[in-house]
């Protein structure tokens, strides 16, 4: 099943739910901290009350394992929930900034009030979620929001939609389903924001349409996040982390490893590396990948499809196949696959791979890396494997990404008092606690004048040798 069988809604349908939210935009505008944060709780108890479900239907979408489920779907949004609830009354909060010696008398403010009504486009490879966490961020920042789940993984996007309406009326929270019809209905209104996760192909369309109404946007896109490893790096632990980071969720994860720039001494040293650590998650007992209930599958035929074909093209243009390979068209099931020597005209240094293929290319030092990055569009993600302060102080000056973790991956998706996001080609606006609520807010600017004489007045017109005087002298020292 690739499809959801939910009827997609009517264009009729999809207004009369944004116009309600509109309407009802204006009154969550004066809600409280703690109102917000009744919402939340209600969300954390669903979720741990249906954990099961949860796992189930994201199960039938794509076989991903139940701890994988717990780690990536679950534990992100029950974190987030508490981090949001810890924090949001000092988010809410006027932050008092100060004023200039021009403005004496006056004090002055950052406001954050809701932009309003919100669509929220969540994809299908961390479907629970990538939905979930910017709606928290939604509600925490007092927003109404449509949502839009993908129609490739339709258990997880039926189960949003009951569990939205279990939660909310569809005033504050409605759940649309449906391919890209529906989304592109939704697109021609005039939302106050919207939030997509996507590709950067999408993204493009989905910004076009934004700037048809001036619809401020959050894109968390993708692209081809490199993993660097040094002469310095420790390349068992490098190698044990760049496996779990590529594998998870069987290298379905817009920030893991894209692929590997290897110092060349190291290159035959660290497949071996690898290789140890597949085998270690998947094959202890000597059996395959495929047999292994820790090991996902790829979500659809469409995306098995083009795997294959990114595979063929580079072993017919002559890379080699250090370990996997394997394939089951019927179990959408390819195996931890791991090249080297790719030619420069092969397909995979041309889009993001999204699987379980990780090609290997070698550098002969840390500037040829980071030039050859540089060369590129900047990625969401940048990974360093050293030990040299020198080589990590080196990279972070001389790259550019939307987050960057040294001697790991993956991590920092999971910090809560990080900003995630891209730049440029692998997105725009950040994500996760505060910055989550930021991406919602309008943060107003708010000046409280005293009545009666103010620093201002003496410079009102007119214009007397006096007045001009004073401005001259206000244009020196202030």
């Amino acid at each position: 099943m690739t499809e959801s069988t939910h009827t997609p809604p009517s264009d009729t349908i999809i207004l009369n739910a944004f116009e309600k939210q509109q309407e009802y935009a204006i009154q969550l505008k004066q809600s409280t901290a703690t109102e917000r944060i009744k919402k939340l709780r209600k969300i954390s108890s669903w979720v741990e009350q249906h954990a099961a479900d949860i796992r189930q239907a994201i199960y039938k979408d794509f076989r991903k394992p139940g701890p994988e489920v717990d780690l990536t779907e679950i534990f992100p949004v029950q974190q987030e929930i508490k981090h949001t609830i810890g924090h949001l009354k000092k988010w809410m909060k006027p932050g008092k900034v100060s004023t200039p010696l021009a403005l004496a008398g006056s004090k002055s403010y950052v406001y954050y009030e809701p932009k309003g009504v919100a669509l929220i486009i969540a994809p299908w490879n961390f479907p629970l979620n990538l939905m979930l966490l910017p709606l928290i961020s939604a509600i925490s920042a007092g927003c109404t929001a449509i949502l839009k789940p993908s129609e490739v993984t339709p258990h997880t996007a039926r189960l949003i939609r009951n569990m939205m309406e279990d939660l909310f009326e569809p005033k504050e929270v409605v759940v649309f389903e449906g391919a890209v019809e529906t989304s592109q209905a939704l697109l021609q209104l005039p939302f106050d924001h919207i939030f997509f996760t996507g590709s950067p192909a999408v993204g493009k369309i989905v910004m076009k349409a934004a700037a048809e109404n001036l619809t401020s946007v959050t894109l968390e896109l993708g692209g081809k996040s490199p993993a660097i490893i040094d002469s310095s790096a420790r390349l068992s632990d490098a190698a044990e982390k760049i496996a779990w980071g590529k594998w998870l969720n069987n290298g379905q994860t817009c920030i893991a490893p894209d692929y590997l720039l290897v110092n060349k001494n190291q290159q035959a040293a660290l497949a071996d590396e690898i290789i140890k650590a597949t085998e270690k998650f998947f094959s202890e007992d000597g059996q395959s990948p495929q047999q292994s209930a820790d090991y996902a599958r790829i979500v659809n035929r469409n995306h098995y499809e083009r795997l294959c074909e990114l595979l063929d093209d580079a072993r017919e243009k002559g890379a080699k196949i250090l370990m996997g390979g394997q394939r089951d068209a019927e179990e959408k099931y390819i195996a931890p696959t791991l090249l080297a020597d790719v030619p420069e005209n092969a397909r995979i240094w041309e889009e993001e791979i999204f699987g379980p293929i990780l090609p290997m290319r070698k550098v002969d030092d840390l500037r040829d890396a980071a030039d050859y990055i540089r060369k590129h569009p900047k990625p969401l993600a940048l990974y360093l494997f050293s030990n040299s302060k020198k080589n990590q102080q080196y990279v972070l000056d001389n790259t550019s990404a939307g987050g960057m973790v040294i001697n790991d991956c993956l991590l920092h998706y999971l910090h809560p008092n990080l900003p995630f996001g891209g730049i440029n080609h692998s997105g725009l606006g950040k994500a996760h606690g505060f910055w989550g609520f930021r991406a919602f807010s309008n943060e107003k600017a708010l000046i409280k004048q005293r009545i009666g004489l103010t620093s201002i007045k003496p410079v009102y017109p007119p214009y007397t040798s006096g007045v001009k005087k004073l401005i001259s002298l206000m244009m020196k020292y202030l």
